[in-house]
């Protein structure tokens, strides 16, 4: 098959974290495919055809985007971040798996970006410079009740902890189930991170604790994190650093 598809990463917003490996091919594209805010990151020129979706339609969008390089296009799928971190990398392999078996010829490559929670942990010093985990605190696509179990053996493990998705408008109560727990099992004097829209005009990031944590802290432009019992906070002028030593007694 002549056509091609990568999945790449767009970064956290600011341009100039763009890869130049991710630049490339989307100079190279026929095709650009993704949810609309991030089709709209990539400038309109000849001969590019933009598709964009809502963002409950990754199985649809990575079927289209699938047929398009089967049919011969150079087809580009992006998302924020890491496309393999909770976004479309996951999606065009779930669709791959499953549909057309001549699919699985095509030429496709999935191209890293720098994730929201790097980001994000890069701004204010190194809250996961140890052990940490990652969890998508939106149940949409998987129960409630694993989540909370999801947290709680975080917790019990003291990893730090990032957490995508924390509060949407449709579901605002989940998060404040989420800092519940987190109270309960860590305590209130742990470090928590609030790291907004990073690398973009709008950033702002707020470090407290969770006793002094509040629900509307966070939407879904937030990237959460929760430090180990080890994490630090040093002081200073403006924002302070966060950070998590590298050894553990």
């Amino acid at each position: 098959m002549s056509g091609s598809l990568v999945i790449a990463g767009l970064g956290p917003g600011d341009e100039a974290l763009v890869t130049p490996e991710v630049s490339q091919v989307l100079a190279e594209a026929t095709d650009i495919v993704g949810y609309t805010p991030y089709v709209e990151r990539v400038p309109a020129r000849d001969g590019l055809a933009r598709h964009s979706s809502d963002n409950r339609q990754e199985i649809e969008r990575a079927a289209h985007a699938l047929e398009m390089a089967a049919a011969g296009r150079k087809v580009v799928v992006v998302s924020s971040g890491d496309p393999g971190v909770f976004a479309m990398a996951a999606a065009i392999f779930e669709a791959l798996e499953s549909g057309d078996s001549a699919w699985r010829q095509l030429d496709i490559r999935v191209l890293p970006g720098i994730s929201a929670m790097l980001a994000a942990s890069a701004r204010v010093g190194a809250p996961l410079g140890h052990d940490f985990c990652c969890i998508n605190l939106s149940d949409n696509l998987k129960p409630w009740p694993l989540i909370e179990k999801r947290l709680r053996l975080a917790a019990e493990a003291d990893f730090a902890m990032a957490f995508y998705n924390p509060r949407s408008k449709a579901r605002p109560e989940g998060f404040a189930k989420a800092l519940n727990s987190l109270r309960d099992a860590c305590g209130p004097e742990r470090v928590i991170v609030f790291a907004r829209a990073v690398s973009t005009p709008e950033a702002s990031v707020r470090v407290t604790t969770l006793g002094d944590a509040q629900p509307e802290m966070a939407d879904m432009r937030t990237l959460v994190i929760v430090g180990s019992s080890l994490t630090r906070v040093i002081e200073r002028d403006g924002e302070p650093f966060v950070y998590t030593p590298r050894s553990a007694p």
